[in-house]
């Protein structure tokens, strides 16, 4: 049976997803946590679900696909992958599993950082663009290992969070790709590194029986038409106005969910 409240929160998360392409594990762990009381780790791990099901609706409308750098995907991977692989199994088959409060905490923080980044993206990237065109043999024989050391973050941030991977993601892209990404490649770059990134963290959560199937489905009945329906409208908002709303609403969320 569908939960209407856990649907509606889903279909608002969806929207934001499918008009913005980031914010759905930013969104909705928070919502999870503050609206529904849920507990940190079953938050957490069905939002991974969540997010993951929803973003490869919103690639589908979009064909993303295309637009995929697999080059640096390849980078994050290597940095993500084992690193969330190592967060999931300390976190979810860890002995102090039922004391893990301080995990609502770390959602609150990483999500201000998430706000902040794409409220100061802009100056971020003209910053890294102006060193990437004076010292181009500088910044290309070290974008490969800063690349990994982002994934590697992205990766220890989503596995014990489920925040970052969208928003945070696009922001480290800009940052380390001020010339190659363009915004179609972004988003789709960032989702393509997110989707199987949230999967393996999500596995491991569910292998230890965290994730809530009844909450998931309720979350993606909602979720998947808004998501569609929002990808259908991105193309009429200016997509820049789109992320700072989101960083607004992502602040408050953060300073929220800390105090």
């Amino acid at each position: 049976m569908i939960d209407a409240p856990f649907a509606f929160a889903g279909a608002f998360t969806g929207f934001v997803v499918g008009l913005t392409g980031v914010g759905g594990g930013a969104l909705m762990t928070p919502i999870l946590l503050l609206l529904f009381g849920i507990a940190p780790q079953t938050a957490i791990a069905t939002d991974l679900w969540f997010a993951a099901i929803t973003k490869i609706a919103a690639m589908q409308v979009h064909k993303r696909g295309a637009g995929v750098d697999w080059q640096v995907v390849r980078r994050l991977w290597i940095g993500s992958l084992p690193v969330a692989m190592v967060v999931v199994a300390l976190v979810a088959f860890g002995n102090s599993v039922g004391n893990m409060q301080w995990l609502t905490k770390s959602v609150g923080v990483v999500v201000l950082i998430t706000a902040f980044g794409l409220l100061l993206s802009p100056k971020l990237r003209s910053l890294t663009r102006n060193r990437r065109v004076t010292q181009p043999e500088h910044f290309k024989k070290f974008q490969p290992a800063w690349t990994i050391a982002a994934g590697a973050l992205l990766g220890l941030l989503v596995a014990l969070t489920s925040v970052g991977a969208g928003a945070l993601g696009t922001v480290l892209l800009l940052v380390l790709y001020p010339l190659r990404m363009t915004t179609h490649k972004l988003v789709a770059t960032d989702i393509a590194h997110a989707i199987p990134l949230a999967l393996i963290a999500g596995t491991g959560y569910l292998l230890a029986g965290m994730v809530d199937g009844r909450m998931l489905i309720s979350l993606l009945c909602g979720s998947i038409p808004a998501t569609i329906v929002g990808s259908l409208l991105a193309r009429r908002f200016s997509s820049r106005w789109l992320q700072a709303a989101l960083a607004l609403v992502l602040l408050a969320v953060g300073i929220k969910t800390l105090w």
